[in-house]
């Protein structure tokens, strides 16, 4: 936004306007077209006006953290600013460019060495690769804890690297423990020559700062439960289709492209009650960093590219994760659910990371609720 159109979306003079960028409130930068005039972030405005809209009652304040709000949990994990994912300070994308997942759980965990992700037989039991996850960490959880004695970090640290073991191998088939763990994946699922390509996703969906299952991971861990419990909540949350499942209303989207039409699709959904999931991030108004970067490393179905070159053009929303996802299973020629297995993987690392962090350092999470139901006699 221009200086002008700043001030008029805040309803407050230049002074104001100069002091939120002092405090560091709103970016600013020289417009390249107008080398006299600056451009103040568009995003920053917006987040001010929804504060000042919101109001300051304790009750609106509270409500307000639990949707996109203020951060209420401090964390050395990981962050987003300015639009990018950074790993104890460190730039996600830049880390994807050469660490492995391995490497990647060293610098969340903050561990001495990086982990070896054992592989274990899955459980035999009858259903899908979810339900052998759910019943290996399960077991898990049931079999193990640190609560009610000093924190034992290294001993939580080889106990987290079992549990995602657990978990990969409840997914995917590994067959060694030779090797860093997208290299077994790639060879588990005949997709050798895509190594390098799944290494890179696992890296870049490690962690993401405070989401729905991460919280959830959280609290469990703030009860005092075992690790294997946290990592199972945190599971638990992920499953739901507005967080780690949303791969699936991906491919819903893309099949009605494919079969309708992609722009017939999108303005149908645009003009209906349906949504148009993979697209637009709370988090990055300027795009998802993430989803840019894979979609650069690889080349989308026609389809997909055509998705997204209309969503842009009618809306102006770039890609989220779940797209690129759906674009990487294309890609490599993966079965679909690879998808939201990759998913779960990589994000079993960042689940470790908040419990332990819990663990030894956070107390016991229990909010309140604003009660709206029957009058009490």
């Amino acid at each position: 936004m221009t200086q002008e159109e700043a001030c008029e979306a805040l309803g407050v003079r230049k002074q104001t306007l100069y002091a939120y960028v002092s405090r560091g409130q709103i970016e600013v930068r020289w417009d390249p077209d107008h080398t006299s005039r600056k451009l103040y972030r568009a995003s920053d405005i917006s987040m001010l006006t929804k504060k000042r809209d919101l109001g300051r009652a304790r009750k609106n304040i509270a409500a307000s953290t639990m949707a996109w709000g203020e951060p209420i949990i401090n964390t050395h994990i990981s962050t987003i600013v300015r639009g990018r994912l950074y790993y104890r300070g460190k730039d996600a994308l830049h880390l994807a460019a050469a660490a492995t997942l391995e490497e990647a759980a060293q610098l969340l965990w903050s561990s001495d060495e990086p982990p070896c992700f054992r592989a274990f037989a899955p459980l035999k039991i009858d259903g899908p690769a979810n339900a052998r996850v759910y019943a290996s960490m399960g077991m898990a959880a049931a079999s193990c804890s640190h609560s009610g004695s000093a924190p034992d970090i290294a001993g939580m640290h080889a106990e987290a690297a079992e549990l995602v073991g657990r978990l990969a191998s409840g997914f995917v088939a590994l067959r060694s423990d030779e090797g860093p763990l997208h290299l077994r994946i790639a060879r588990a699922w005949r997709a050798a020559r895509h190594a390098e390509l799944l290494r890179q996703t696992l890296v870049l969906l490690a962690d993401q700062e405070l989401t729905s299952s991460s919280f959830a991971a959280r609290v469990a861990a703030s009860t005092g439960a075992s690790l294997g419990a946290c990592m199972l909540a945190g599971l638990a949350a992920f499953s739901g289709p507005l967080h780690g499942d949303a791969i699936a209303r991906v491919y819903g989207l893309l099949d009605d492209a494919q079969r309708d039409g992609v722009e017939q699709t999108v303005r149908s959904r645009l003009g209906g009650s349906a949504s148009l999931p993979g697209f637009g991030h709370e988090l990055y108004p300027q795009g998802d960093p993430r989803a840019a970067y894979l979609l650069s490393m690889l080349k989308p179905s026609e389809t997909t590219s055509e998705l997204i070159r209309c969503v842009d053009h009618l809306t102006g929303k770039q890609p989220a994760i779940d797209v690129a996802l759906a674009a990487l299973v294309e890609h490599c020629q993966l079965q679909r659910d690879a998808a939201f297995a990759l998913f779960a993987i990589a994000r079993s690392v960042g689940w470790a990371a908040h419990s332990i962090e819990q663990m030894t350092g956070g107390s016991l999470l229990r909010p309140r609720a604003h009660y709206v139901g029957p009058a009490v006699d």
